[in-house]
């Protein structure tokens, strides 16, 4: 019988068995311990690699277009699905704003249906668009799907929405003309390769088919074309009618019609600029079309009014004027021996007023201006341009000193004639008391017929700047 005190060999504090279970655990021992650290450092690593927790939230409120959230955690531009079980599928939704512990989302689809406390799920970084040369002869929406019923292209990979700011000293600057097809704006308008002009006008006045003759005539590479909040039977139109098969097999169409969220108004724009880049990197000289600038403001109106910022201006609040200049400045030259982003924004001034906040704020950041004038359209005057109005920034260093000297006879010219055309047409002005007055009346039928242009009608820049120097009696 073993008392208390008698223990087996092996179960002994000091016996052989715990002697041999030394070797064993290289941990307890000095020499073990590098092995196990590098043990620990690999598993702090993989955890390191591993994503972060998708933390969920749930739907709490919607005012208008807005969702309100608590319990999500994701950051801004962040994209998120809301989930819920009396909705068909997912709403795709990206955070616009947060206060405290609310996120505010604003939706890409339908909300019809949504229920309270859905689930809010953070999908992971910021919206991601297809682009590629598959592109080409494509329409798409703000959030790259295919709107012409054709299988999706092979050869495009998706890429942040976000651009690369480039840096100012960086670009190449603006020294060849560019071949627009239109006379006026060829010989008196002239633009320059990577310029970026407003088309300014009202409603109705004829800014669309204005662009479309651009995109059939102008000599691009690649044609990327905005359709920002306009009609939706615009988008067909401008594709058969403006760009047709030849022209549509070189461009890119990126529509998000009126009847689209704010958000996708939004990215549709960033998309048509984004793609722009992705050509321009690829050395390729390409031509913007966005139509137009000011539905993109309205859309981010509508969005930061819905977060509650407070307007400043005739109801824009403050973003507002930060997002134009964001993305306007990504069109332009790239660096020396790249492509370049000539851009045309279409912005509609309201009523005709050419002092509209946004009209305005576009105007400082464009590098020239293109008016349409009602009274013009009213007399069957097309393109209805309003020569005195309109200026291009960069023409003086893209035409030779004769012809920028004519342009500013033209000009004179025409403004005087429209500015005596009342006394003219009473029969209060006397041939002979006004020598540039006689000679603008003399000349006025001519200049008037150099504005004009039809339609189907074609002039590239050599002809054009050629007839100005036919109409002054000087030889080119």
């Amino acid at each position: 019988m073993n008392g208390p005190d008698v223990l087996p060999a092996g179960d002994h504090p000091g016996g052989t068995a715990t002697a041999a279970a030394g070797p064993s655990a290289p941990a307890a021992t000095p020499a073990g311990r590098p092995a196990l650290l590098a043990r620990l450092r690999q598993r702090r690593e993989r955890l390191a690699q591993l994503p972060p927790p998708v933390v969920e939230g749930r739907l709490t409120r919607i005012v208008g277009l807005t969702l309100e959230a608590v319990g999500c955690v994701a950051p801004i531009g962040a994209h998120c699905r809301v989930v819920s079980p009396g909705h068909g599928g997912p709403v795709e939704a990206e955070v616009v704003g947060f206060a405290e512990d609310r996120v505010f989302l604003m939706p890409a689809g339908d909300i019809h249906g949504l229920a309270p406390y859905a689930r809010v799920v953070p999908s992971g970084g910021g919206s991601r668009v297809p682009l590629g040369d598959g592109l080409l002869g494509r329409v798409l929406d703000g959030n790259g799907r295919m709107l012409d019923g054709w299988p999706a292209p092979l050869d495009v990979r998706p890429q942040p929405l976000a651009g690369r700011r480039l840096h100012p000293l960086e670009r190449r600057p603006i020294r060849e003309p560019l071949d627009v097809g239109v006379r006026a704006i060829n010989a008196l308008l002239t633009v320059g390769r990577g310029q970026r002009l407003g088309l300014f006008a009202g409603t109705g006045v004829g800014k669309s088919v204005l662009l479309g003759m651009m995109a059939r005539y102008t000599a691009a590479d690649v044609i990327v074309v905005g359709l920002i909040g306009e009609r939706g039977r615009e988008v067909k139109e401008f594709i058969e009618h403006n760009l047709g098969p030849q022209g549509l097999a070189r461009s890119a169409v990126i529509a998000a019609p009126a009847d689209c969220s704010p958000l996708m108004r939004l990215q549709g724009a960033a998309y048509a600029t984004t793609v722009a880049e992705y050509f321009r990197d690829q050395g390729k000289q390409v031509l913007l079309i966005m139509d137009s600038l000011t539905r993109y403001a309205m859309a981010q109106r509508e969005i930061a009014l819905a977060i509650g910022e407070p307007p400043v201006t005739r109801g824009y609040p403050p973003s507002v004027f930060a997002r134009l200049p964001a993305l306007v400045e990504r069109a332009g030259n790239g660096p020396e021996g790249g492509g370049s982003i000539t851009a045309f924004y279409t912005v509609l001034a309201e009523g005709d007023d050419q002092q509209d906040p946004i009209a305005d704020s576009a105007r400082a950041i464009l590098d020239g201006h293109i008016v349409l004038s009602r009274n013009l359209a009213d007399q069957g005057h097309y393109p209805a341009i309003d020569i005195e109005q309109s200026i291009s920034r960069a023409m003086h260093n893209l035409v030779k000193s004769q012809h920028f000297d004519m342009v500013r006879r033209f000009k004179q010219l025409f403004s005087r004639y429209q500015r005596s055309r009342d006394l003219i047409a009473v029969g209060a002005y006397h041939a002979g008391s006004d020598p540039v007055l006689d000679q603008a009346v003399a000349m006025y039928p001519r200049l008037e017929a150099f504005l004009q242009q039809r339609i189907e009608e074609s002039e590239a820049y050599e002809t054009a700047v050629e007839k100005l120097h036919m109409l002054f009696g000087a030889s080119p």
